[in-house]
């Protein structure tokens, strides 16, 4: 990362936005949206709950999920004015992939 790739730092910014989304737990299971006025919660924090906690499987699975999109993207880019972008594209799901292979750090 010292290098500046630009490709590495744009997919890993990416994909731990992807991983903070899914640990964010819907409004709708917070549990405080039928409750009368006086029973609101008051305060600082009163309405914060415990993010989810995800596995190990489904942390991989997001990480595929977004190498998967980024080849998919580069594969419909077919005019050669994208070629930039098909590039980058693919070395963004490169450095995923590397992440899920163990094979060092991008």
């Amino acid at each position: 990362m010292r290098a500046r790739d630009k490709a590495a730092v744009s997919a890993l910014r990416a994909t731990l936005a992807a991983l903070d989304n899914a640990e964010a737990v819907p409004v709708d299971e917070a549990g405080t949206r039928d409750l009368a006025l006086e029973q609101a919660p008051i305060g600082a924090g009163a309405t914060d709950v415990a993010r989810r906690e995800l596995s190990e499987c489904s942390v991989a699975d997001i990480v595929r999920a977004e190498a998967a999109e980024r080849l998919h993207v580069a594969s419909e880019l077919t005019a050669p004015a994208h070629a930039d972008r098909v590039a980058r594209l693919r070395a963004e799901a490169s450095v995923l992939l590397r992440l899920l292979d163990g094979n060092g750090t991008p």
